[in-house]
Parts: C-alpha cells; sequence; structure tokens
C-alpha cells in the first residue's frame, strides 16, 4: 500500500473513530425515594416511590422489583413485620405497593430491583414514620 492509500484509509476510518458511545450508568446512579415519609396507620395503606436517575434526576420506568419487605426494623422490632404486595404504576418511574401499618413508628422498607439495560441488583432501605 502507498503511502497516499495509507493516508486515505486513515483518512476514511477518523469518522468512525470519532463516534462516541453513550456512557453506561452505574448501579450506584440509581436510588429509590419515598413519595411520602409519614403515612397514617392502617390496613391497606399505600406506599408510593420513585425510582430516580441520580444525574439527571429523572424518574426511571419499568423496573422489575424482585424483592420487597416492610418491617419496624427502625424502632427495635425487624421481626414486626407486614405483607406487602405490588399496586399497578400510576405514572412512569413511580412504584406503589398496598401494606398494612398496623403500629405507629418507624417502618423501614426495602426495596431490591433490576433495572432496564444496567447489570446488578439496586437494593434500598428507606425508612418512613407512621403515624396514629
Amino acid at each position: 500500500m502507498t503511502p497516499i492509500n495509507m493516508l486515505r484509509a486513515f483518512a476514511a476510518a477518523l469518522p468512525l473513530a470519532a463516534i462516541s458511545l453513550p456512557a453506561l450508568a452505574d448501579i450506584k446512579d440509581y436510588e429509590f425515594r419515598l413519595v411520602q415519609s409519614e403515612l397514617k396507620q392502617g390496613n391497606g395503606v399505600t406506599v408510593a416511590v420513585q425510582l430516580i436517575d441520580k444525574p439527571s434526576g429523572k424518574p426511571v420506568p419499568d423496573a422489575v422489583i424482585f424483592a420487597r419487605r416492610i418491617d419496624m426494623a427502625p424502632d427495635g422490632m425487624e421481626m414486626m413485620a407486614s405483607t406487602i404486595e405490588g399496586m399497578p404504576a400510576t405514572e412512569p418511574g413511580t412504584y406503589r405497593f398496598k401494606t398494612n401499618l398496623t403500629m405507629a413508628g418507624g417502618w423501614r422498607l426495602s426495596l431490591s430491583a433490576k433495572i432496564q439495560g444496567e447489570t446488578g441488583t439496586l437494593e434500598n432501605k428507606l425508612i418512613l414514620k407512621v403515624v396514629p
């Protein structure tokens, strides 16, 4: 290959090298946030959280939440747990759960999720206050 042909080949390949791929996010770039941190004691209470992309501040839809637990660990009663079930979403990036908050005090909501296009598992523990 002549030097001029090598230069042409290099010049032709240059635009391809200049293409940048989107940066992959890290699972640590996401977090769940409580919509309300204080809820009224009772049965059939709805607990809502938003899944947020921390760098952009935007909600993240379509995550797969595969583990959830709610208990009174903040008040030293981790064994005091309640059933919790998923509910249909009302807006993208907001995830709702129905549970029985049988006692006033501190409750911990633990969630584990897979996020579309990301590797790893997001795990968050959120503290909420239940009032009579």
